[in-house]
């Protein structure tokens, strides 16, 4: 027993189990490897092998500790849900015997805790069986209900170490969900419960208090109605809390209050999880009172959110959030909707409060889909006369409204430097799309955006969430594309931990791939939508469109890190390219000779010598604009003084420059552009191995047969557009223009 199974074997389970939500071929799979490994009957003889079964699940459960236990729950739910209607249902029997057999071995344990040599294994191990038995109790609580008095004892448990916290919260955890199925459970049994979770809600900490009082709103609201014992509690604490808000309003900086201060974070946080579970408005609690209590505790908590220490403005914050479960309608309250969207939208607000706020709506959302769940579930059950659909919508209209008030400030959270801002606002989106609380339109650039997040579950959670969308609703993602590309942008900004590094559109490993190669994938299926698409983000380098030089390379990375699997996809950009060059890089060119000349003119009238030097030098210049734009292996080959020849051509261009620079700098900023596409068409005829002839031949209105054929890519090919990166790196946009700037200027025109 004190033997752990090979970590090899754990290690596969772990593997395997978390695909339980994959597509429907490996989910069946799991399904079956798990249904023979852990939940067909055993044999009453075999102890043998129900030990090994027993050690197995529990060092999985045991290895996912930090990762979520939301795979045993849905492994456990598709079991049952396929024997629903069966007359033999093997898995119900399997688990009834591994619950009873998971109580014995609890048992075991906690003789064998006496052993000093095996204690740490054995802790660990009764964790781990407790909180196999609570996944159980989550899905079947009827298999614990024999149980019940076995586990109680458990609450006396001595906490020296994070395992006996953790027995107590899972035992509490299972007590809450097994207790009120009872049938006429003794009143010592349940006195003894109650004082033992008021015991410790008084003593222990934030973790033990939550669960306890959560047990213990079920023990009293539908077992033992003992409100007046629930009531003291509650007094006791909010009279602490009023006590310390008078003190500090007759004096700020006593030393009382600094020495009052774990009992006024105490004070907080129980307050507000004793108003999650119990309603005091209720006669049965405050008796013929007048006194509002909600509007009252509201009162109290919003007091200490103003308070200059940030853990008692954090402590008061996650008490509201509580209050707020019991009571939505006060998140409508001025104050709070000001609160909140200050501390959201607020760029200087405190990064824990941010956090506490997103984890506020994040557990309200929670709570109400479990509620509504529950309340199917029991509707289901009653009968069908009731008209379930509006009795939901009630519910979810008030969910609705409540989002639609922070959804704005809840949606910017993504631009924020903090992962773990980004992390809680994305929980929450999704949580508000998978109930339907609101238009998913509006979260579609967001999300987008969220999909280029350095961190892989995000991106996976925020591009599932686009999966899901674009199921629904055909065409949105499209819709909102480029939108969405230019947000990912600014998500890409803010997370930039070196500024003076230009963003990239490319993830910096091994792949090169694209930061946003989701979202193409998701288009470039539909042809008339990519086509749409790309024509979008190249109208961007137009010099019309005023786009920032470092949201063009960011764009220009992107365009060269597709994922592109025909041939027409990287043909159809460069002759689009093309086609910009010829129009928009001409006029570049054309604007920046006529400001020269005409700035010169405006100085003094030249001489006939230098009109004629003018005019070879344009001559010149035209001829090297030919050449500029034709490939490279098709330019004229220079021979050995060519880098003499290029340093003249400098000299003569700067003798022509005006006096008044601003030409100069708008020339160097919108070239940029034009400068970026035609690196990125030499990138994708490097990359895909085209030739001129077939560039030039291409035509897009042919069928799209013709250039169906997979791209034959080749390896080591990265886009680096070295000019580009010198003049953000430079910061040539604002530098002061002195002779070196000026040369760069005229060399970039040249070229």
């Amino acid at each position: 027993i004190e033997q752990p199974t090979f970590p090899k074997i754990t290690e596969m389970c772990v593997k395997m189990i978390r695909r339980v939500n994959d597509e429907e071929g490996i989910k069946k799979l799991v399904n079956e490897t798990f249904q023979k490994l852990w939940f067909t009957p055993t044999p009453h003889h075999d102890k043998e092998a129900m030990t090994r079964k027993i050690l197995n699940i529990t060092d999985v459960v045991a290895a996912c500790r930090d990762t979520g236990y939301d795979w045993f729950e849905q492994l456990l739910q598709n079991l049952l849900k396929s024997e629903e209607d069966a007359s033999y249902k093997p898995v119900k029997k399997a688990c009834t015997q591994l619950v009873d057999n998971l109580v014995e071995h609890i048992l075991k344990y906690e003789e064998s805790l006496s052993d000093s040599d095996n204690k740490g294994v054995n802790s660990g191990r009764l964790v781990a069986c407790i909180t196999t038995l609570f996944l159980f109790s989550k899905i079947r609580p009827q298999l614990m209900v024999k149980h019940a008095m076995t586990m109680q004892p458990y609450l006396t448990t001595k906490c020296s170490t994070q395992n006996d916290f953790m027995v107590i919260c899972n035992v509490a955890k299972i007590l809450e969900l097994v207790v009120p199925l009872m049938e006429h459970p003794s009143e010592t049994f349940l006195a003894t419960i109650e004082e033992d979770l008021m015991k410790l809600i008084i003593k222990y900490g934030m973790t033990v208090v939550q669960h306890c009082v959560s047990c213990l709103g079920a023990v009293v609201n539908k077992v033992t109605q003992n409100y007046k014992f629930v009531w003291a509690c509650f007094n006791r604490y909010y009279g602490a809390l009023s006590k310390l808000k008078s003190q500090h309003q007759e004096d700020p900086n006593s030393t009382i209050l600094t020495a009052n201060k774990p009992a006024l974070l105490r004070s907080l946080f129980t307050v507000g999880a004793l108003c999650r579970h119990f309603d005091f408005d209720q006669e049965d609690f405050k008796g013929n009172s007048k006194v509002n209590i909600k509007d009252k505790v509201l009162e109290l908590l919003m007091y200490f959110t103003k308070h200059s220490d940030e853990e008692v403005q954090t402590k008061a914050i996650i008490g509201l959030g509580f209050a707020f479960i019991q009571h939505p309608s006060l998140m409508f309250e001025q104050e709070v909707k000001t609160l909140y969207n200050s501390i959201l939208s607020d760029k200087n607000s405190s990064v824990n409060l941010k956090i506490q706020v997103l984890k506020n709506l994040q557990t309200y959302l929670q709570e109400e889909d479990t509620r509504m769940q529950q309340a199917d579930r029991d509707w289901k059950k009653v009968a069908k006369q009731e008209d379930l659909k509006e009795m939901g919508d009630i519910s979810s209209g008030m969910s609705s409204s409540i989002m639609q008030l922070y959804l704005k400030q809840v949606l910017e959270a993504f631009f924020h430097t903090q992962s773990s801002v980004r992390h809680f606002a994305l929980n929450v989106i999704a949580l508000t799309l998978n109930q339907g609380l609101i238009h998913p339109v509006q979260c579609v650039p967001y999300l987008i955006a969220m999909g280029t997040d350095p961190e892989p579950s995000m991106r996976n959670k925020a591009d599932q969430q686009l999966v899901e969308i674009d199921k629904k609703y055909a065409g949105f993602i499209h819709m909102k594309a480029v939108a969405g590309m230019k947000m990912s942008y600014q998500v890409q900004q803010a997370i930039n931990t070196c500024p003076k590094d230009p963003v990239r559109g490319f993830r910096h490993d091994e792949s090169s791939s694209a930061l946003c190669s989701h979202l193409y994938s998701m288009i470039r299926g539909n042809r008339q939508h990519r086509r749409a698409f790309l024509i979008s983000l190249l109208n961007l380098f137009d010099d019309t469109a005023k786009t920032e030089v470092n949201m063009l390379l960011y764009i220009a990375d992107n365009l060269a890190c597709f994922p592109y699997q025909t041939q027409e996809e990287p043909l159809f950009i460069m002759h689009h390219i093309d086609i910009t060059l010829s129009v928009s890089g001409s006029n570049l060119l054309q604007s920046f000779k006529e400001s020269m000349v005409k700035d010169k003119k405006k100085e003094r009238k030249p001489s006939s010598d230098e009109e004629t030097e003018s005019d070879s030098k344009s001559g010149s210049e035209s001829e090297s604009e030919e050449e500029a734009s034709k490939p490279r292996r098709l330019r004229k080959r220079v021979d050995s003084d060519s880098d003499s020849d290029e340093e003249n051509d400098i000299n003569a261009v700067m003798k022509c420059l005006p006096e008044n620079s601003a030409p100069l700098i708008e020339f160097a900023n919108v070239s940029q552009g034009i400068l970026l596409l035609l690196m990125l068409k030499q990138h994708l005829k490097n990359l895909c191995g085209f030739s001129d002839s077939k560039i030039q031949k291409y035509s897009p209105s042919e069928s799209a047969k013709v250039y169906d054929k997979a791209i034959n890519r080749k390896t080591g090919v990265h886009f680096h557009p070295k000019q580009t990166l010198d003049f953000l790196r430079s910061d040539m946009a604002s530098s002061k223009i002195t002779e070196e700037v000026k040369r760069s200027i005229v060399k970039q025109y040249l070229d």
